[in-house]
Protein backbone atom coordinates (compact mmCIF):
# COMPACT_ATOMS: atom_id res chain seq x y z
CA UNK A 1 0.00 0.00 0.00
CA UNK A 2 1.54 3.22 -0.74
CA UNK A 3 1.69 6.00 1.91
CA UNK A 4 0.02 9.05 1.94
CA UNK A 5 3.74 10.60 1.98
CA UNK A 6 5.22 8.77 -0.68
CA UNK A 7 6.62 10.76 -3.56
CA UNK A 8 4.18 10.52 -6.54
CA UNK A 9 5.60 10.41 -9.79
CA UNK A 10 2.24 12.21 -11.27
CA UNK A 11 2.58 15.24 -8.95
CA UNK A 12 6.43 15.33 -9.67
CA UNK A 13 7.80 18.87 -10.40
CA UNK A 14 9.43 18.46 -13.58
CA UNK A 15 12.77 18.58 -15.05
CA UNK A 16 14.80 21.55 -15.79
CA UNK A 17 14.14 20.88 -19.50
CA UNK A 18 10.78 19.89 -20.68
CA UNK A 19 10.22 16.56 -22.16
CA UNK A 20 7.87 14.27 -23.67
CA UNK A 21 6.79 11.67 -21.18
CA UNK A 22 7.46 8.11 -21.63
CA UNK A 23 4.20 5.87 -22.24
CA UNK A 24 5.65 2.99 -19.95
CA UNK A 25 7.97 4.38 -17.46
CA UNK A 26 7.36 7.33 -14.72
CA UNK A 27 9.77 9.94 -14.67
CA UNK A 28 11.46 8.06 -11.45
CA UNK A 29 12.30 4.95 -13.77
CA UNK A 30 13.49 7.25 -16.32
CA UNK A 31 15.70 8.92 -14.01
CA UNK A 32 16.74 5.85 -12.81
CA UNK A 33 17.09 4.33 -16.37
CA UNK A 34 19.29 7.65 -17.26
CA UNK A 35 21.75 6.72 -13.74
CA UNK A 36 22.55 3.22 -15.14
CA UNK A 37 23.13 3.85 -18.61
CA UNK A 38 25.78 6.88 -17.32
CA UNK A 39 29.24 7.26 -18.39
CA UNK A 40 30.00 8.11 -14.62
CA UNK A 41 27.93 4.98 -13.15
CA UNK A 42 30.09 2.91 -15.46
CA UNK A 43 33.05 3.96 -14.00
CA UNK A 44 32.14 3.33 -10.40
CA UNK A 45 33.15 -0.12 -11.34
CA UNK A 46 36.83 0.91 -11.60
CA UNK A 47 36.60 2.46 -7.96
CA UNK A 48 37.34 1.67 -4.50
CA UNK A 49 35.58 2.05 -1.31
CA UNK A 50 39.19 1.13 1.23
CA UNK A 51 41.43 -0.88 -0.89
CA UNK A 52 42.76 0.18 -4.06
CA UNK A 53 40.88 -1.47 -7.13
CA UNK A 54 43.41 -3.98 -8.50
CA UNK A 55 44.20 -5.19 -5.04
CA UNK A 56 41.86 -8.19 -5.13
CA UNK A 57 38.91 -9.26 -7.03
CA UNK A 58 36.53 -9.65 -3.50
CA UNK A 59 36.63 -6.03 -2.37
CA UNK A 60 33.71 -3.99 -2.96
CA UNK A 61 33.87 -1.37 -5.16
CA UNK A 62 31.62 1.95 -5.91
CA UNK A 63 29.59 -0.01 -8.59
CA UNK A 64 28.75 -3.17 -6.31
CA UNK A 65 28.48 -0.90 -3.22
CA UNK A 66 26.06 1.63 -5.03
CA UNK A 67 24.11 -1.69 -6.24
CA UNK A 68 23.63 -3.14 -2.30
CA UNK A 69 22.29 0.27 -1.42
CA UNK A 70 19.85 0.40 -3.96
CA UNK A 71 18.74 -3.35 -2.70
CA UNK A 72 18.34 -2.23 0.93
CA UNK A 73 16.89 1.05 -0.15
CA UNK A 74 13.98 -0.93 -2.13
CA UNK A 75 13.76 -3.24 1.21
CA UNK A 76 12.98 -0.27 3.22
CA UNK A 77 11.43 2.05 0.44
CA UNK A 78 9.04 -0.92 0.12
CA UNK A 79 8.16 -1.58 3.76
CA UNK A 80 7.38 1.87 4.66
CA UNK A 81 4.90 2.25 1.22
CA UNK A 82 7.42 4.63 -0.47
CA UNK A 83 8.08 5.29 -4.19
CA UNK A 84 10.87 2.53 -4.83
CA UNK A 85 12.29 3.93 -8.02
CA UNK A 86 12.73 7.24 -6.79
CA UNK A 87 14.59 5.53 -4.00
CA UNK A 88 16.73 3.39 -6.39
CA UNK A 89 17.50 6.44 -8.64
CA UNK A 90 18.81 8.22 -5.79
CA UNK A 91 20.53 5.15 -4.08
CA UNK A 92 22.21 4.50 -7.24
CA UNK A 93 23.42 7.99 -7.52
CA UNK A 94 24.71 9.03 -4.48
CA UNK A 95 28.32 7.92 -5.23
CA UNK A 96 29.03 9.37 -8.83
CA UNK A 97 30.80 12.27 -7.35
CA UNK A 98 33.54 10.06 -6.13
CA UNK A 99 37.04 10.61 -7.04
CA UNK A 100 39.63 7.43 -7.55
CA UNK A 101 41.10 5.58 -4.23
CA UNK A 102 37.82 6.33 -2.33
CA UNK A 103 37.51 8.90 0.71
CA UNK A 104 41.75 9.43 0.16
CA UNK A 105 40.92 10.78 -2.99
CA UNK A 106 38.98 13.21 -1.66
CA UNK A 107 40.89 14.31 0.97
CA UNK A 108 43.96 14.79 -1.84
CA UNK A 109 41.77 16.49 -4.15
CA UNK A 110 40.16 18.73 -1.78
CA UNK A 111 43.00 20.04 -0.77
CA UNK A 112 44.62 21.03 -3.67
CA UNK A 113 41.33 22.76 -4.57
CA UNK A 114 40.62 24.80 -1.65
CA UNK A 115 41.81 27.63 -3.48
CA UNK A 116 39.31 27.49 -5.82
CA UNK A 117 36.15 26.65 -3.72
CA UNK A 118 36.76 23.45 -2.65
CA UNK A 119 35.68 19.95 -3.33
CA UNK A 120 32.52 17.86 -2.09
CA UNK A 121 31.59 14.33 -3.89
CA UNK A 122 27.71 14.97 -3.02
CA UNK A 123 27.84 18.31 -4.61
CA UNK A 124 30.17 16.55 -7.59
CA UNK A 125 27.36 13.99 -7.93
CA UNK A 126 25.08 16.72 -8.69
CA UNK A 127 27.65 18.00 -10.72
CA UNK A 128 27.86 15.05 -12.67
CA UNK A 129 24.03 14.75 -13.42
CA UNK A 130 23.65 18.40 -14.38
CA UNK A 131 26.37 19.05 -16.51
CA UNK A 132 29.29 16.66 -17.16
CA UNK A 133 27.33 13.97 -18.80
CA UNK A 134 27.09 14.88 -22.33
CA UNK A 135 25.26 12.16 -24.66
CA UNK A 136 21.68 14.03 -24.74
CA UNK A 137 21.18 15.77 -28.12
CA UNK A 138 19.26 18.87 -26.11
CA UNK A 139 21.16 19.28 -22.89
CA UNK A 140 23.76 18.81 -20.64
CA UNK A 141 23.44 16.38 -17.67
CA UNK A 142 20.58 13.74 -17.67
CA UNK A 143 17.67 15.98 -16.83
CA UNK A 144 16.88 14.46 -14.14
CA UNK A 145 13.38 15.14 -11.94
CA UNK A 146 13.69 17.83 -9.34
CA UNK A 147 12.66 15.00 -6.70
CA UNK A 148 15.88 13.07 -7.34
CA UNK A 149 18.35 15.95 -7.75
CA UNK A 150 16.71 17.22 -4.72
CA UNK A 151 17.41 13.69 -2.77
CA UNK A 152 21.38 13.65 -4.35
CA UNK A 153 21.66 17.76 -2.53
CA UNK A 154 19.73 16.65 0.80
CA UNK A 155 19.73 12.83 1.38
CA UNK A 156 21.97 13.46 4.87
CA UNK A 157 19.92 16.45 5.71
CA UNK A 158 19.56 20.17 5.23
CA UNK A 159 22.47 21.84 3.69
CA UNK A 160 23.36 24.73 6.12
CA UNK A 161 26.67 26.96 6.20
CA UNK A 162 28.60 27.49 3.61
CA UNK A 163 27.12 25.56 0.47
CA UNK A 164 29.79 23.47 -2.17
CA UNK A 165 30.32 25.64 -5.25
CA UNK A 166 28.73 22.98 -7.46
CA UNK A 167 25.91 22.41 -5.56
CA UNK A 168 25.15 26.33 -5.35
CA UNK A 169 25.50 26.53 -8.85
CA UNK A 170 22.43 23.79 -9.75
CA UNK A 171 20.60 25.54 -6.86
CA UNK A 172 20.93 29.34 -8.96
CA UNK A 173 19.55 27.17 -11.96
CA UNK A 174 16.99 25.21 -10.01
CA UNK A 175 15.42 25.56 -6.64
CA UNK A 176 16.62 22.28 -4.67
CA UNK A 177 14.88 24.03 -1.51
CA UNK A 178 18.47 23.19 0.71
CA UNK A 179 16.68 24.37 4.08
CA UNK A 180 14.40 21.67 4.33
CA UNK A 181 14.88 18.11 4.82
CA UNK A 182 14.15 15.71 1.77
CA UNK A 183 11.53 13.09 0.78
CA UNK A 184 11.18 10.15 2.91
CA UNK A 185 13.01 8.10 -0.07
CA UNK A 186 15.83 9.99 -0.01
CA UNK A 187 16.72 10.07 3.79
CA UNK A 188 15.79 6.19 2.95
CA UNK A 189 18.51 6.22 0.48
CA UNK A 190 20.75 7.68 2.93
CA UNK A 191 20.26 4.86 5.41
CA UNK A 192 20.40 2.38 3.36
CA UNK A 193 24.32 3.84 2.43
CA UNK A 194 24.73 3.42 6.20
CA UNK A 195 23.58 -0.46 6.56
CA UNK A 196 25.77 -1.36 3.22
CA UNK A 197 28.96 -0.14 4.59
CA UNK A 198 28.64 -1.21 8.12
CA UNK A 199 28.05 -4.19 6.39
CA UNK A 200 30.35 -4.66 3.80
CA UNK A 201 33.18 -2.98 5.33
CA UNK A 202 33.39 -5.83 7.99
CA UNK A 203 33.48 -8.70 5.14
CA UNK A 204 36.22 -6.68 3.65
CA UNK A 205 38.74 -6.40 6.67
CA UNK A 206 37.74 -10.21 7.63
CA UNK A 207 38.65 -10.75 3.86
CA UNK A 208 42.05 -8.63 3.90
CA UNK A 209 42.71 -10.50 7.71
CA UNK A 210 42.89 -6.77 9.40
CA UNK A 211 40.79 -8.51 11.85
CA UNK A 212 39.64 -11.97 13.10
CA UNK A 213 36.42 -13.26 13.40
CA UNK A 214 36.40 -13.53 16.90
CA UNK A 215 37.20 -10.43 17.32
CA UNK A 216 33.98 -9.72 15.70
CA UNK A 217 32.14 -12.05 17.47
CA UNK A 218 32.89 -9.56 20.80
CA UNK A 219 31.20 -6.10 19.22
CA UNK A 220 27.50 -5.28 20.26
CA UNK A 221 24.87 -6.77 17.61
CA UNK A 222 27.47 -8.77 16.35
CA UNK A 223 27.92 -11.06 19.37
CA UNK A 224 24.25 -11.66 19.12
CA UNK A 225 24.73 -12.70 15.63
CA UNK A 226 26.94 -15.38 16.29
CA UNK A 227 25.51 -16.41 19.64
CA UNK A 228 22.24 -17.43 17.28
CA UNK A 229 24.75 -19.15 14.19
CA UNK A 230 26.61 -20.67 16.85
CA UNK A 231 22.89 -22.06 18.54
CA UNK A 232 21.60 -23.13 15.17
CA UNK A 233 24.26 -24.55 13.50
CA UNK A 234 26.99 -25.68 16.49
CA UNK A 235 30.29 -26.39 14.09
CA UNK A 236 29.66 -25.04 11.42
CA UNK A 237 32.11 -24.29 8.93
CA UNK A 238 34.56 -21.04 9.80
CA UNK A 239 33.72 -19.25 6.28
CA UNK A 240 29.88 -20.35 6.45
CA UNK A 241 29.90 -19.16 10.33
CA UNK A 242 30.77 -15.56 10.03
CA UNK A 243 28.77 -15.23 7.05
CA UNK A 244 26.12 -16.83 8.50
CA UNK A 245 26.67 -13.93 11.36
CA UNK A 246 27.04 -11.19 9.02
CA UNK A 247 23.63 -11.69 7.08
CA UNK A 248 22.07 -11.77 10.13
CA UNK A 249 23.81 -8.51 10.99
CA UNK A 250 22.47 -7.31 7.65
CA UNK A 251 18.63 -7.98 8.31
CA UNK A 252 19.49 -6.30 11.81
CA UNK A 253 19.99 -3.27 10.49
CA UNK A 254 17.18 -3.48 8.09
CA UNK A 255 14.55 -4.17 10.66
CA UNK A 256 16.28 -1.86 12.89
CA UNK A 257 15.36 1.17 10.68
CA UNK A 258 11.95 0.01 9.46
CA UNK A 259 10.62 -0.48 12.93
CA UNK A 260 12.24 2.79 14.04
CA UNK A 261 11.14 4.81 10.89
CA UNK A 262 7.78 3.26 11.80
CA UNK A 263 7.35 4.40 14.83
CA UNK A 264 8.71 8.14 13.91
CA UNK A 265 6.35 8.48 11.17
CA UNK A 266 3.29 7.20 13.53
CA UNK A 267 4.04 10.08 15.92
CA UNK A 268 4.88 12.51 13.00
CA UNK A 269 1.63 11.74 11.20
CA UNK A 270 2.67 13.43 8.08
CA UNK A 271 0.03 13.10 5.28
CA UNK A 272 1.78 14.39 2.57
CA UNK A 273 5.97 14.50 1.13
CA UNK A 274 5.67 17.98 1.94
CA UNK A 275 4.82 17.27 5.78
CA UNK A 276 8.49 14.53 5.80
CA UNK A 277 9.80 17.58 4.34
CA UNK A 278 8.69 20.31 6.60
CA UNK A 279 8.89 17.63 9.77
CA UNK A 280 11.85 19.65 11.20
CA UNK A 281 13.78 15.91 11.55
CA UNK A 282 15.07 13.26 10.04
CA UNK A 283 12.37 11.04 9.78
CA UNK A 284 14.74 7.92 8.86
CA UNK A 285 17.28 6.94 11.10
CA UNK A 286 18.77 4.18 13.26
CA UNK A 287 17.35 3.72 17.08
CA UNK A 288 18.72 5.75 19.40
CA UNK A 289 20.13 1.83 20.82
CA UNK A 290 21.41 0.82 17.49
CA UNK A 291 23.40 4.33 16.39
CA UNK A 292 24.97 3.41 19.80
CA UNK A 293 26.11 0.32 19.10
CA UNK A 294 27.15 1.04 16.04
CA UNK A 295 29.38 3.85 16.65
CA UNK A 296 31.30 0.96 18.72
CA UNK A 297 31.23 -0.87 15.50
CA UNK A 298 32.86 1.89 13.27
CA UNK A 299 35.40 2.94 16.52
CA UNK A 300 36.78 -0.75 16.00
CA UNK A 301 37.15 -0.23 11.99
CA UNK A 302 38.87 3.20 12.15
CA UNK A 303 41.04 1.72 14.45
CA UNK A 304 41.99 -1.85 12.69
CA UNK A 305 41.01 -1.31 9.05
CA UNK A 306 40.50 2.29 8.04
CA UNK A 307 43.99 3.00 10.10
CA UNK A 308 45.95 -0.27 9.34
CA UNK A 309 49.06 -0.12 8.54
CA UNK A 310 48.90 -1.56 5.29
CA UNK A 311 45.96 0.51 3.89
CA UNK A 312 47.91 3.73 5.43
CA UNK A 313 50.71 3.39 3.33
CA UNK A 314 48.27 2.87 0.36
CA UNK A 315 46.84 5.95 1.30
CA UNK A 316 50.47 7.53 0.96
CA UNK A 317 50.92 6.14 -2.26
CA UNK A 318 47.55 7.54 -3.83
CA UNK A 319 47.85 10.90 -2.20
CA UNK A 320 51.09 11.01 -4.16
CA UNK A 321 49.72 9.88 -7.40
CA UNK A 322 46.54 13.13 -6.99
CA UNK A 323 49.18 15.37 -6.10
CA UNK A 324 51.30 14.87 -9.10
CA UNK A 325 48.42 14.70 -11.45
CA UNK A 326 47.00 18.11 -10.44
CA UNK A 327 49.75 20.62 -10.94
CA UNK A 328 50.70 18.79 -13.70
CA UNK A 329 47.35 19.46 -15.72
CA UNK A 330 47.42 22.88 -14.54
CA UNK A 331 50.54 23.66 -15.87
CA UNK A 332 49.98 21.75 -19.16
CA UNK A 333 45.83 21.59 -19.82
CA UNK A 334 46.93 20.31 -23.42
CA UNK A 335 47.55 17.18 -21.92
CA UNK A 336 44.00 16.81 -21.42
CA UNK A 337 42.27 14.77 -23.79
CA UNK A 338 40.73 16.80 -26.77
CA UNK A 339 36.67 16.69 -25.29
CA UNK A 340 37.97 18.49 -22.77
CA UNK A 341 39.87 21.27 -25.13
CA UNK A 342 36.89 23.05 -25.78
CA UNK A 343 36.60 23.97 -21.72
CA UNK A 344 40.00 24.66 -21.50
CA UNK A 345 39.11 27.65 -24.13
CA UNK A 346 36.25 29.00 -22.17
CA UNK A 347 38.29 29.08 -18.56
CA UNK A 348 38.82 32.78 -18.28
CA UNK A 349 40.34 32.35 -14.96
CA UNK A 350 42.61 29.86 -12.83
CA UNK A 351 39.68 29.26 -10.43
CA UNK A 352 37.69 28.03 -13.83
CA UNK A 353 40.55 25.94 -15.19
CA UNK A 354 40.92 24.27 -11.41
CA UNK A 355 37.64 23.11 -11.48
CA UNK A 356 37.89 21.72 -14.95
CA UNK A 357 40.62 19.45 -13.70
CA UNK A 358 38.97 18.53 -10.81
CA UNK A 359 36.74 17.78 -12.76
CA UNK A 360 38.68 15.44 -15.12
CA UNK A 361 40.40 13.98 -12.21
CA UNK A 362 37.83 13.17 -9.65
CA UNK A 363 36.43 10.82 -12.59
CA UNK A 364 39.18 8.89 -12.87
CA UNK A 365 39.04 5.65 -12.14
CA UNK A 366 41.60 3.97 -9.55
CA UNK A 367 43.48 2.07 -12.72
CA UNK A 368 43.22 5.09 -14.95
CA UNK A 369 44.57 7.25 -12.55
CA UNK A 370 47.64 5.08 -11.51
CA UNK A 371 48.05 4.63 -15.48
CA UNK A 372 48.18 8.16 -16.16
CA UNK A 373 50.56 9.04 -13.37
CA UNK A 374 52.98 6.85 -14.43
CA UNK A 375 52.42 7.86 -18.46
CA UNK A 376 53.28 11.43 -17.85
CA UNK A 377 55.05 11.63 -14.57
CA UNK A 378 56.54 8.20 -13.58
CA UNK A 379 56.21 6.54 -10.32
CA UNK A 380 60.15 4.99 -10.38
Amino acid sequence: MTALFASDPATARGRRFAEEESTFRSCFQRDRDRIIHASAFRRLKHKTQVFIEHEGDYYRTRLTHSIEVAQVARTISGALGLNAELTEAIALAHDLGHTPFGHTGEDALAALMAPYGGFDHNAQAIRIVTHLERHYAEFDGLNLTWETLEGLAKHNGPVTGEIPWALAACNAQIDLELHTHASAEAQVAAIADDVAYNHHDLHDGLRAELFSTDELAELPVLDRCFGRVDELYPGLNYYRRRHEALRRFFGVLVEDVIRFAQERLAGIGPQSVHDVRAAGRTVIRFSDEMFSDLKIIRAFLFERMYRAPSVVEMRAEVTDVVNGLFPLFMSHPDQLPKQWRKDVEEADTETALARIVSDYISGMTDRFALQEHERLIGLG
